[in-house]
């Protein structure tokens, strides 16, 4: 079965985007989800972390074939003349066990505004920094992976791994669990 890493919100961090990629290789994951937001810190946050857009875009494309992505609402046509992989659609659908992962940033589809979904089905997305798991009214599944370089309201740098039939949350720090769901 297929190991996947999904996570959002980089900002330019090259600290923490070196950490997530240290993650994908300790996994062993075959692909990496990246879901907005990469470069660029955005004008309501801080400055994260070593913040180098160019040592990130760097470490991303020496990854490139590895790397399916999503645009935030931080990411622009600028970033995709440096990014060597797509960067520009706002969601992408990927089959996991049966079952389908819409992948977005989170500002145009998100829990208050899900795009259509069945049961069982899940939304990803990033763009609040805040890890979060619950079910929606139509009984698809809402899941945030917090965020790489930024996270809110207390929460760890953090990043999703799918690993067989298991959805985990991960501290990118410590690469404990602290939260996990069946796919």
């Amino acid at each position: 079965m297929q190991k996947i890493i999904i996570a959002s919100d980089i900002h330019g961090s090259a600290r923490w985007c070196a950490e997530l990629l240290s993650a994908f290789e300790n996994e062993g994951a075959d692909k990496l989800i990246l879901l907005g937001d990469l470069l660029y810190h955005g004008p309501r946050n801080d400055f994260p972390d070593d913040y180098s857009p160019r040592k990130v875009f760097d470490m991303l494309n020496a990854i490139k074939e590895k790397i399916t992505c999503v645009r935030g609402n931080c990411d622009s046509e600028v970033d995709q003349m440096v990014l060597e992989f797509p960067i520009m659609a706002d969601y992408a659908l990927l089959e996991v066990n049966g079952k389908t992962l819409f992948l977005t940033h989170g500002h145009l589809f998100n829990a208050d505004m899900p795009p259509l979904l069945k049961k069982g089905d899940l939304l990803l997305n990033g763009h609040f920094h805040t890890p979060c798991c619950q079910e929606m009214a139509n009984g698809a599944t809402y899941v945030n992976c917090g965020s790489v370089s930024l996270p809110k309201e207390g929460t760890p740098h953090s990043y999703l791994f799918i690993d067989g039939n298991t959805l985990y949350w991960k501290d990118l720090e410590t690469g404990g669990i602290f939260d996990c769901i069946d796919l």
